[in-house]
């Protein structure tokens, strides 16, 4: 895919990538492959919408995210994650390994509970690359060729959903290396207690409360204070922290064919039918129904 160059940073999400050949697909929520050549990505500076794990097996690059440079070799485990700025400065002939690469949304449907893997979470935030121990890099080998068998059987129609339920263990298996990296236990800076206390209390309140005014206040803080902390922690704003949350419990609720979705409105605190349906579809593009049919 040919792509011009302008001022501004460029934004790239996996509809905005032409679907090579060599690239295993499920519409433009997920791709798995082993080579990044045909990837029209790091020409310059360009900002995705995408997670990525990505561990090179043979040849290396150098890398920079977020303006800091990554010499990337054999079995580093590199995590990067939505909102980056990424650039590829050079790497070898023979650069290739395994790459799975996540829109967004499809990384919320996955996601484990954050506050369980705080620490795990700055320290990626902090070390985006990673080294590796062999018998690591070959668990994660052994996920990356079953979820490519599976995501290459178009004719299974749940296969969506067992790549989502795959990637789910990944991501457990990926935090529990890394707890096996993370340094001695560190001090914890204050934003990072903020954040903390805010996904806890987001966790505890979300079915009643979506205003980041409601958290900011029970912090004891100003909500503009509130968002520019939660924004420098996460790369999200508190208001996206508080709608993925409640977007997360209605998607689980809506596969719950015992509840209606009336009861599912009121359950997440939403004055009406209406109200919740607007709400739901403008975070994921259809109503409660469609995804229910979905």
């Amino acid at each position: 895919m040919e792509q011009t160059r302008e001022h501004k940073i460029q934004r790239l999400d996996l509809s905005t990538i032409d679907k090579d050949p060599d690239f295993d697909y499920i519409d433009n929520d997920f791709a798995i492959f082993s080579e990044i050549n045909e990837v029209p990505i790091f020409d310059y500076p360009t900002r995705i919408d995408l997670c990525v794990f990505a561990i090179p097996i043979t040849g290396h690059a150098r890398v920079g995210i977020n303006l800091k440079d990554y010499y990337l070799k054999r079995n580093d485990l590199t995590l990067i994650v939505p909102d980056q700025i990424i650039q590829l400065h050079e790497k070898s002939d023979d650069f290739s390994g395994i790459f799975f690469v996540l829109s967004k949304e499809f990384m919320d449907e996955i996601a484990v509970n954050l506050e369980k893997v705080l620490p795990i979470f700055f320290y990626i935030k902090d070390h985006p690359s990673t080294a590796l121990y062999d018998q690591e890099v070959a668990s994660i080998m052994k996920y990356h060729s079953f979820l490519r068998e599976k995501v290459k059987d178009k004719g299974n129609v749940y296969r969506k959903e067992i790549t989502k339920n795959l990637l789910r263990a990944l991501v457990f298996e990926i935090y529990s290396i890394f707890e096996e990296h993370l340094p001695p236990k560190r001090f914890q800076s204050r934003k990072e207690e903020l954040f903390e206390s805010f996904l806890m209390s987001v966790s505890k309140n979300f079915q009643k409360e979506r205003s980041v005014t409601f958290y900011a206040e029970s912090l004891y803080l100003t909500p503009k204070h509130l968002s520019r902390v939660i924004k420098d922690i996460s790369g999200r704003s508190a208001g996206e922290w508080i709608d993925q949350q409640v977007v997360l419990e209605a998607k689980a609720r809506l596969k719950t064919d015992s509840l209606t979705i009336q009861e599912i409105s009121d359950q997440l605190g939403f004055s009406n039918q209406s109200f919740f349906g607007k709400y739901f579809k403008n975070h994921t593009g259809m109503s409660p129904t469609e995804y229910r049919k979905k």
